[in-house]
């Protein structure tokens, strides 16, 4: 009985290994990353792959926090992705071969799902905005989880937008699941479904992480940010055609 408790009491005072790299707290096998600094390509962002990504970390904009989540970070004077004038920390879905690039529909038979737990840390100091989450199809932005200020809400472009929290403060960590499929597009906000929106798109995948509404001409100084930490990150498909 005394060896029993012992043994017990070793494995319940064993201490937990903290993540070293972001791969270690998220899964990050089925995505690829976005950096808001130039790239040995003038003018171009840097991005990360698989298999670099695994073990791949930057002190400033893609890093571990003490309590394992993943700091995602994009100040305002940053290199942009072609077609935006706003830098982004931010992940891409991969396909699961985790080679080509995701490409599907809202109207698939198959759910794609992106679940997360995320807060927003920082915003940059004049133009407070921030996106954690999207969706892109094959042209724009389908929607996307946006903070200005304290407005926490789902943008969709000219569609309008669907309220979530009209007071979010600072830090506060959030569930947010983004599901599509069966020409549908249906966001839950700590378990409460905000929105079923009847849509139909191609070209589809989830983005994550932290994309800064803001830029200098936008009157930020170029090391004003916005940050986003995700302590939860998951993919799934579920195949409806048969059930």
């Amino acid at each position: 009985m005394r060896l029993l408790l012992a043994v017990c009491l070793f494995v319940i005072s064993m201490p937990t290994v903290a993540a070293e790299t972001p791969a270690d707290a998220l899964d990050l096998s089925r995505w690829r990353l976005t950096l808001p600094i130039e790239s040995k390509k003038r003018g171009t962002p840097l991005e990360i792959r698989q298999p670099e990504l695994a073990s791949f970390s930057h002190p400033e904009y893609f890093h571990v926090t003490d309590q394992d989540g993943v700091v995602f970070r994009a100040h305002c004077g940053g290199v942009t992705t072609k077609g935006s004038s706003f830098p982004r920390s931010e992940l891409r879905e991969m396909a699961p071969d985790r080679v080509s690039r995701a490409d599907w529909s809202t109207d698939d038979r198959t759910i794609h799902t992106m679940t997360m737990r995320v807060a927003i840390t920082a915003t940059p100091r004049k133009k407070q905005h921030v996106v954690c989450a999207q969706i892109h199809d094959a042209e724009d932005d389908l929607m996307m989880v946006r903070l200005e200020g304290e407005k926490l809400f789902v943008e969709r472009n000219d569609v309008g937008e669907v309220m979530m929290d009209r007071h979010y403060q600072l830090g506060t960590k959030f569930d947010l699941r983004i599901e599509a499929g069966d020409g549908h597009v249906r966001v839950s906000y700590n378990g409460e479904e905000q929105m079923d929106w009847t849509v139909s798109r191609d070209g589809c995948y989830f983005k994550a992480g932290c994309y800064t509404q803001s830029n200098l001409e936008k009157g930020d100084d170029a090391d004003s940010y916005g940050e986003v930490v995700i302590s939860i990150l998951q993919l799934d498909e579920i195949n409806t055609e048969f059930e």
